[in-house]
């Protein structure tokens, strides 16, 4: 994989840009990225792609005397085109109306260290098949597996006139995989920062289980149904909940159901979700994309709105302080809680949460999923990859997916129980967590396909 850049050479190119706007602009802020990473991808149970990605990016924001902002961006390592990339933007500030409501630039502040895994650098393609292999060797001859292993690195740097300058790297893995059959398909996930959170035979005999046991699955019939949600689905349920509910600017405009009920019980008191880049259970950088440090905000305490994330602009406007959940400039969301983490509970195991569901169903995890109702939280899509009908604490047999349509808030205003255990989980453009699994008493099924 390709080696880190380092924080000299992240330097170097910011202080281009802020030494060529440092004689025409009030303000300058640097964001300097680098994405790097290997990526095999296997179909039919073969690898059938090996590929490695290198991409620097830097962004520069001036601000003018005037409260007038101009942001331009350019993909290089040459100093002189970064210099060149802050004339640019001086331009686009110049031709823009004035911000009345800009917060300045961050100013000096230290920030966590988080942890760099040389293994997950190393990792070659070779390396990476013998992980694929590892898994597809647990896949039984009469299915395919289908997925992908992925090892990355991201650096990030936000220098500005004010006087931060922050630097930080983060390695990632992901390996995914779903396998199939003749009427089913199995599901099994894995990640974090280092190439130990990863086991492939583990994800192999997983997905290859979920598989074998969906096999010629009965059609059921929509309605209101208990379910137990395996930490895939679950984690569905809170990421999008932090992405409609805790953003700062939709809370202050009141387009987030947080909206004036800060600190009302939302959820069932066994819920509790924060946000928080730096720990263990997921994967984040110590500072957001304005040189705010993150800090962890609790979302959800027992069940209570505590708090939403806030960037510099929405500071402001509340009369608080950021949070760190700055996305990079110019940011048409606001800010996002892009880290979100659900505690776990004292329910057990996943086959405990099963054993105490009398009558419902085992959701492996949840597909496609989209947003109908912002404010109340309603989500749609379909189950995958594994749907069973439970009865008297057992699965008895592999259902057909059904497609859902719910309100996240109502579905855990009642939770039965929260699982102990928890597992790695990602959706959509959030970073993965770990989750843990929940029983609930109710899930709105709005209709049954014809296959598993």
């Amino acid at each position: 994989m390709t080696a880190p850049v380092g924080r000299e050479a992240i330097e170097r190119l910011a202080d281009a840009a802020l030494e060529r706007a440092g004689r025409s602009a009030a303000g300058v802020e640097v964001v300097v990225q680098h994405a790097a990473g290997g990526l095999t991808r296997f179909a039919n149970s073969q690898i059938h792609q090996n590929v490695a990605t290198a991409d620097l990016s830097v962004g520069v924001r001036v601000v003018t005397g005037d409260g007038r902002v101009g942001v331009a961006g350019a993909h290089t390592d040459d100093p002189a085109t970064v210099a060149d990339t802050v004339d640019r933007a001086l331009e686009i500030a110049r031709v823009s109306p004035p911000d009345p409501e800009f917060p300045g630039l961050a100013p000096p502040a230290g920030h966590a260290e988080v942890p760099v895994d040389d293994a997950t650098l190393g990792m070659s393609p070779g390396g990476r098949a013998a992980v694929v292999r590892g898994l597809l060797d647990e896949v039984p001859p009469d299915f395919e597996a289908a997925g992908a292993f992925s090892t990355d690195l991201s650096e990030l740097g936000v220098f500005t006139t004010a006087g931060q300058r922050a630097y930080s790297a983060v390695t990632s893995v992901q390996l995914s995989a779903v396998v199939t059959g003749p009427s089913s398909s199995g599901y099994a996930e894995q990640g974090g920062r280092a190439l130990t959170e990863i086991d492939p035979a583990a994800a192999g005999r997983v997905a290859s289980a979920k598989a074998r046991a969906g096999a010629s699955p009965v059609e059921l019939g929509p309605g209101s149904w208990p379910v137990v949600l395996e930490p895939a689905a679950t984690g569905t349920l809170v990421q999008f909940l932090a992405y409609l509910g805790f953003g700062g600017r939709d809370h202050l405009e009141g387009r987030a159901f947080t909206a004036g009920r800060l600190g009302e019980r939302v959820v069932d008191e066994q819920v509790t979700i924060a946000d928080d880049a730096l720990a263990r259970e997921t994967v984040g950088l110590p500072f957001d994309w304005e040189g705010t440090p993150k800090q962890r905000v609790v979302l959800v305490g027992e069940g209570v709105a505590v708090a939403v994330v806030h960037d510099r602009h929405t500071a402001r406007r509340s009369g608080g302080a950021s949070t760190g959940h700055g996305l990079p400039a110019p940011n048409p969301y606001g800010p996002l809680p892009v880290n979100p983490i659900m505690a776990p509970g004292d329910g057990g195991s996943v086959a405990d949460l099963v054993a105490g569901l009398e009558r419902g169903l085992l959701v492996t995890r949840l597909h496609y999923t989209n947003v109908v109702h912002p404010l109340e939280t309603s989500i749609t899509g379909m189950t995958r990859d594994g749907t069973f009908l439970v009865e008297d604490g057992r699965v008895v047999r592999a259902v057909c997916n059904l497609r859902f349509t719910q309100s996240i808030l109502a579905a855990l205003a009642s939770v039965d129980a929260v699982s102990t255990e928890t597992a790695y989980a990602s959706e959509l453009f959030f970073g993965g967590s770990r989750f843990p699994a929940v029983r609930l008493p109710a899930f709105e099924f709005t209709s049954s396909t014809t296959y598993g």
